[in-house]
Formats: C-alpha cells, sequence, structure tokens
C-alpha cells in the first residue's frame, strides 16, 4: 500500500539554482524520443560531446542503459513502459536539480509519458527533441537486427511492428536523420539552448 502522504519532502539549504550557478550554467532536460534506431543515442552522444568540450556539465540517461540497471525489472508491455518513462523523468529531474544538461535519449512512445516527464520542470527547461527519422529508413538501416527479429516475431511488443508509437504533439525540435547529418542535428539543438558558436 503507497503511503506517500505521510512522507513529506525533506528539504536542504543548497538549492538547485545554487548548484547551478556553480557550474556556471543553465540546466535543462534534452529529451530526445523517437523509433528504435532513428538515431537518438548517436545524437544524444554527439551531443554530450559537444556540450562537455565546451566545459559544460552533463549527463547521458539512454533506454538500453536504463534497461539494464534502474530498470531491470521491467518488461516491454505497455504498463511497464509507462513506469520506465516514469522511472527516468524522476531520475532526470534530480540530475537537473543537481544543476546538470540531462540528456535523455528513449523511445518513450506515449504522449502522456513523455507529458508526465515535462510536467516535471517549469516552462522552458524540458526540450523535446523528436528524431522523426521514417520507419522505411530505420528498418533498411537496422543496426541493432531488432526489427527482424520483430517481424519474425522473436521480439514482442516491439515499438512501430506490434506497438504503437504515438508522433509527439509539440516537441520543441523535429530532426529528420535522413535529411540531416550528426553535425547539422546537433547544431540544431545547440542553436535551441542558445549554445550554437
Amino acid at each position: 500500500m503507497k503511503n506517500n502522504k505521510f512522507t513529506p519532502l525533506q528539504h536542504f539549504d543548497i538549492s538547485s539554482q545554487k548548484r547551478a550557478q556553480i557550474k556556471n550554467q543553465e540546466p535543462k532536460c534534452v529529451w530526445l524520443t523517437g523509433l528504435s534506431g532513428s538515431g537518438k543515442s548517436t545524437l544524444a552522444n554527439a551531443l554530450d560531446k559537444e556540450l562537455t568540450q565546451m566545459g559544460m556539465h552533463t549527463y547521458i540517461l539512454d533506454g538500453d542503459n536504463i534497461r539494464n540497471g534502474l530498470c531491470s525489472d521491467l518488461d516491454f508491455g505497455d504498463k511497464d513502459r509507462h513506469e520506465n518513462i516514469r522511472r527516468v523523468a524522476e531520475v532526470s529531474r534530480l540530475m537537473f536539480d543537481a544543476g546538470l544538461v540531462v540528456i535523455c535519449a528513449f523511445i518513450s512512445p506515449f504522449q502522456r509519458d513523455r507529458d508526465f516527464a515535462r510536467s516535471l520542470y517549469s516552462d522552458g527547461k524540458f526540450i523535446e527533441v523528436f528524431v522523426n527519422t521514417p520507419i522505411d529508413v530505420i528498418i533498411k538501416r537496422d543496426p541493432k537486427g531488432h526489427y527482424q527479429n520483430a517481424q519474425k516475431g522473436l521480439i514482442e511488443n516491439f515499438t512501430g511492428i506490434d506497438s504503437d508509437y504515438e508522433n509527439p504533439e509539440n516537441p520543441e525540435i523535429v530532426i529528420d536523420t535522413e535529411k540531416l547529418s550528426v553535425d547539422e542535428s546537433i547544431d540544431q539543438i545547440k542553436k535551441y539552448l542558445g549554445v550554437l558558436q
């Protein structure tokens, strides 16, 4: 039985604003969403490298890595997908409070889950990046062989094959990796962040 109402928040003297000031940066959450194989992790890695080289403090939360640790107890049914993103959103908020630019790379197929993640942030702090690569392009790439296995029925509840993906309604940024290079895509994100040099 949940008893969260009996657990008030503990307050500490050092605020999230103070932690951001020490790092001399404005914390943000950059949330990359899109189908498996669309390029989310590639873009997250490239953005992380670019921002780190600029002296910014960042961290990546990636779907595959989280599934091997924090969310290793979850499967890929709708209920567990919701819980996966709920946990990730809460962790991203903690990292934001630590003053970081947190980069999240998750399929996050459902609008309501992405809306929940956004709800944890004040206006302008959550940047949804829709990596809108066409599925036919992704299936041709199929870097991990997931689509081939899903089409053979070897993987169940695979997003884009037998599980839905709901396109973002109002993302801050839309990137088509079929048309844009990694560098062009990262420049688009950096421009939005106001750090394009």
